[in-house]
Parts: C-alpha cells; sequence; structure tokens
C-alpha cells in the first residue's frame, strides 16, 4: 500500500495543513493500492505565497540560466522513467505500449520547450519602439490524470522558460505519478519557490488558486464546464487564461480512401488513450455508397484493438481510470442504444473473460445522427460512432455542427493531387488542428482549440508566449 502524506512547497516535502485523505485504486482489478493525504486552501495559499516571493528571481532569470534549468529537469525525469512506467500502469491503466510513450513525453516535451526557448526573440523592434517580452506573473498550472506526467513537465517548463513560477494542482487520482515526478523535479535542483506541486480537491484547492489575486495566469486541461467556471472565477483580477478543454473531433473518411488501410488509422484515432484523449476522433464520417463496405472493415479491423490487462503486450485499450468513468461510458452505451444507433462492434459490460476491473468493450456504432447524445457529447471513453455524408459539402457541415473544435483528421487517397484535396477540407473544418492522413504528433505546432474546446495555444512559441506579456518602451530608440 502507499501512502502519500507529502505535497511540494517552496523547495520543501511538506505535510499539508488539509486533512482528508483519498484512495487510489488500480483500475484493472479496482482494488485500493494507497491513500493519498489532500492539500486544502491554506496550502494553495501557502504556495501562492512562497511563487510570488520567487517571481522577481525566476523573472530575472537569463536565457542560459532557464535552459540550464529545463535540462536539468529532462535528466532528473528520464532518470525516473522505470518507477513512472510501473506507476502509469498501475495507477492509471495505461496499456504498456501506451505507457512507454507517456513516460517518455514527459521529458521530451521538456526538451521541445527548450528548442523554442533557446531561440525566441525575447526583445524586438517594433517602428521606433523596443517590445520586450515580459513573465506575466506567478501561474497556476492544473493537470488532468490522463496524462498527469507530461502535463506536469509540459506545463512547467513552458512556465519556467518564460521566467514564471507555478503552483500547480494536479488530479488527486494521480498521486503515486506525481510524487515520482516531483521528486524528479526536486532532484533537479531549481531555485527554491520555482514550483510548488499542491495535490487536492478541484473545488478546493484549484479553486483557490484559479480565485487568487497574487496568480496572473491559470493554465488548464479538463472538461469544458471546470475550464468555464475558471473563466468566471478568474474574471475580477483579469487572469490571463489558457484552456485545453474537451472535444468531439470528426474523422472525414474521403470517397478515395482505401478502407484497408485508413480503417485502422480511423480507429486508432478514436480508441487512442484507451478513448481517454480529448482528441479521439470519435466521430467517423464516411461516404454514405461506401457505408456497408467501411462496417465491414470495422469488423475486420475491430480485433487489432483488444481490451485487456494493461500488462499484456497485445493490449490496446486499457481500463476506464475509475468506477465513476466506467459508469459514464456504459451509460452512452446504453444512450446509443437508445436512440436507435445499431452496433457494429462491442456493446455494454466487460470485454469477454474480464471479470473484474473497469474494462469497456471496443465499441463502434453505426447509423448514428449528428443530433443523437452519442455524437453531442464528449464520451471519454472506447465508444465511437460511425455519421453518413453525401458530399463534401455535407461532411464539412456535419464536422462543423458541434459545440467543440479540438481535433480533426481527414484521411484519403496518397499522392499529391489526393493530399491536395484533403488539404482544401482540411482548411474548412473549424478546429484548432486538423490531421490529413497522419496522426503524429507536431511539438512546435500550437495546440488549442475552437469554440468551447478552449481558449489560447500551448506548445511551441504559441504556448511560450501564453506566459508572456509585451512591454513597448518608446523614445530611448527614436532616430
Amino acid at each position: 500500500m502507499h501512502t502519500i502524506d507529502k505535497i511540494y512547497i517552496n523547495g520543501a516535502f511538506v505535510t499539508p495543513h488539509g486533512e482528508e485523505w483519498f484512495d487510489l485504486y488500480n483500475p484493472a482489478t479496482e482494488q485500493t493500492i494507497g491513500r493519498v493525504r489532500l492539500a486544502d486552501e491554506a496550502d494553495a495559499n501557502a504556495a501562492i505565497a512562497a511563487a510570488r516571493a520567487a517571481l522577481p528571481r525566476i523573472a530575472s532569470a537569463s536565457r542560459e540560466e532557464r535552459l540550464a534549468w529545463l535540462s536539468r529537469m529532462e535528466t532528473a525525469v528520464r532518470k525516473r522513467e522505470a518507477e513512472l512506467f510501473d506507476a502509469v500502469i498501475e495507477e492509471y491503466g495505461a496499456p504498456v505500449s501506451r505507457a512507454r510513450w507517456m513516460v517518455d513525453y514527459a521529458a521530451d516535451v521538456i526538451a521541445h520547450t527548450a528548442d523554442v526557448l533557446r531561440d525566441y526573440p525575447f526583445t524586438r523592434r517594433a517602428g521606433t519602439a523596443e517590445v520586450t517580452m515580459t513573465p506575466v506573473g506567478v501561474a497556476g498550472l492544473i493537470t488532468p490524470w490522463n496524462a498527469n506526467a507530461s502535463f506536469i513537465t509540459g506545463k512547467l517548463a513552458t512556465a519556467l522558460a518564460a521566467g514564471c513560477p507555478a503552483v500547480i494542482k494536479p488530479s488527486e487520482m494521480s498521486a503515486l505519478q506525481t510524487r515520482i515526478v516531483t521528486e524528479a523535479l526536486h532532484e533537479a535542483g531549481l531555485p527554491p519557490g520555482a514550483f510548488h506541486i499542491v495535490t487536492g480537491r478541484g473545488d478546493v484547492v484549484g479553486a483557490a488558486i484559479t480565485a487568487h489575486a497574487d496568480v496572473a495566469k491559470i493554465s488548464f486541461t479538463g472538461s469544458t464546464a471546470v475550464g468555464k467556471a475558471i473563466v468566471r472565477a478568474g474574471a475580477d483580477t483579469l487572469k490571463r487564461v489558457t484552456l485545453e478543454l474537451g472535444g468531439k473531433s470528426p474523422t472525414i473518411v474521403l470517397d478515395d480512401a482505401d478502407f484497408a488501410k485508413v480503417v485502422p488509422m480511423a480507429l486508432q484515432a478514436g480508441f487512442m488513450n484507451s478513448g481517454q484523449a480529448c482528441i479521439a476522433g470519435t466521430r467517423i464520417l464516411v461516404p454514405e455508397a461506401r457505408k456497408e463496405e467501411f462496417e465491414a472493415h470495422v469488423r475486420d479491423a475491430i480485433h487489432q484493438f483488444p481490451a485487456g490487462l494493461p500488462s499484456d503486450p497485445t493490449t490496446a485499450i486499457g481500463p476506464m481510470v475509475s468506477q465513476r468513468q466506467w459508469e459514464r461510458v456504459q451509460r452512452y452505451i446504453a444512450l446509443g442504444l437508445e436512440q436507435g444507433a445499431r452496433l457494429v462492434a462491442g456493446g455494454p459490460g466487460r470485454p469477454d473473460g474480464l471479470s473484474a476491473g473497469w474494462f469497456v468493450r471496443p465499441t463502434v456504432f453505426t447509423d448514428v445522427r449528428n443530433d443523437m447524445t452519442i455524437a453531442r457529447e464528449e464520451i471519454f471513453g472506447p465508444v465511437l460512432s460511425i455519421l453518413t455524408y453525401r458530399d463534401e459539402d455535407e461532411a464539412i457541415a456535419i464536422a462543423n455542427d458541434t459545440t467543440y473544435g479540438l481535433s480533426a483528421y481527414v484521411m484519403g487517397a496518397d499522392g499529391e493531387r489526393a493530399r491536395r484535396h484533403a488539404a482544401r477540407i482540411a482548411a474548412r473544418i473549424e478546429s484548432g488542428r486538423v490531421l490529413v492522413n497522419t496522426l503524429a504528433h507536431e511539438p512546435k505546432a500550437p495546440f488549442g482549440g475552437f469554440k468551447q474546446s478552449g481558449l489560447g495555444r500551448e506548445y511551441g512559441t504559441f504556448g511560450l508566449e501564453a506566459f508572456l506579456e509585451p512591454k513597448s518602451t518608446l523614445g530611448v530608440f527614436a532616430d
């Protein structure tokens, strides 16, 4: 049994003022594996005060010093990869193949930030003025459970690259991973006050960070509902806010697509991270005339995405993170059936052979209309919907008929002409990112959403500038 009874404030591990204990579970077995003592508002305030005191030191650090911080952070996180890998599997239930990527990315994202910082022009001319990009101030970083380590390291690396000390509130459901990452960051030897990690409930610690007058910037990844609450809470102090929220991403399969190639990619886009991904391509749009052909290919390809124990190297889809999440996904599957959608694969209940654990059968519905609940709301599980379109204009209309706009996928034939066609369609989709015939991630490209998928952008220069304010100096530099 794991017992986690420390948080991290001002360069030291300390006992929280909060006294509530939260149980931790292995989602593959439903067994309790530990508990974590949660921080409260007093802990959040103490962390914010320490970050505010450290602001002059962190903000005045040179580019070279900040690069040294990031280098030590990356090295320290990589040294803990084996331990972090075990925690991701035990605590989150990620299949081993996904867990390896998640652990690697926790360090990779720091290196990507260093690449941006290395050449970023903090000072530039604008006519007769000199414009200096200055740190916005203390940053509050609120991270989710579906990729805990890399959200902590990525947001923190960006804040420090900009010169902003940070107060981090990670998900309480990811306390094992958080402890390992915190210990690694401590070993990196950053200045006291550069970062603080305060594990607690969102409506307690997260609310305190969001409302505090000394927090100038909030970076939040999570649900749209919570994102809206953060905007409201931060309005009185006009906080700068970056929100990466929910999604209901379309995958447009073009009429020239080779289904033998495209169907596995479309399923991968929907089932990534066991379906617990904001960017998952959960609405698959196929030409009406080829619907039955597409369904047949889905039946043939679904075996490539087995749900099972995370430790099994053949597993593609692990358990949902919690019983609550499992029940949520089951409710949506039931709604799909009630509203007239037809199953191509999967359905309610656990996969065959699994009597325990929060496992979901990889599920694909067809005969789905875009006004059905399963096509409108983010399920956050391995449940996909096939919708049909008659022509390009209708495909675009269906893709854009959503309150979300985080990510989208266009899949068609190979070749230059086909790619130009796909790119033209991609340009019409209302989404922060559109991937054409690929599932690759580009860390230099901005990431964020249109509409209710968020505000602002992360990654690359756009992500760095979300923690900076431009200051113009005039007169001194006039000819």
